[in-house]
């Protein structure tokens, strides 16, 4: 085990001469480091103050740059957009201006299909008179029909390239 020493001790007194020794060294040992980085930046001319304004101004160059980029994109989205709304506009009236042609093609199929209908109903009508009026006239024969002088030469080539 170890014994630690009584604080009457010779050894005490050495301890506390020691401390004040670190300190003094530790004292000196700063004041030449600032001593020497003094005279590193005197004799380079090399200061962080310098560099800090040329970084400042190199963000303020970029920043600006980046700006007037910005400006000319969104004007360049700008006139994009506006020509985007010009075409959609025209795109609308040329639908509106369908939507007026189908709705009148609409209306004339609608009519001519109510003439349609009408005319078959006039059709039908005469087709049962016309029945009504040959039932009531027995004397009426069907006639048989005659062929016209095309078909029977037609018919003819038919049967002549068959045999």
């Amino acid at each position: 085990m170890i014994e630690l020493a009584p604080r009457n001790s010779p050894d005490s007194a050495r301890l506390g001469v020691q401390p004040i020794a670190i300190g003094a060294v530790a004292l000196i040992l700063v004041v030449l480091g600032i001593g020497a980085i003094a005279g590193w930046r005197f004799y380079t001319g090399h200061s962080p103050e310098t560099d800090r304004a040329a970084v400042a101004r190199q963000l303020q160059v970029r920043t600006a740059q980046a700006s007037e980029a910005l400006v000319e994109k969104t004007k360049g989205l700008e006139a994009t957009q506006q020509e985007s709304i010009d075409q959609l506009q025209v795109v609308q009236d040329q639908l509106q201006t369908m939507r007026r042609l189908i709705a009148s093609q609409q209306g004339d199929t609608k009519k001519l299909s109510e003439q349609v209908a009408a005319l078959t109903e006039a059709v039908e009508g005469l087709r049962q008179s016309f029945a009504s009026a040959k039932d009531n006239d027995p004397s009426a024969e069907p006639t048989p029909r005659k062929r016209s002088k095309a078909t029977r030469t037609s018919s003819r080539k038919r049967y002549r390239s068959r045999g």
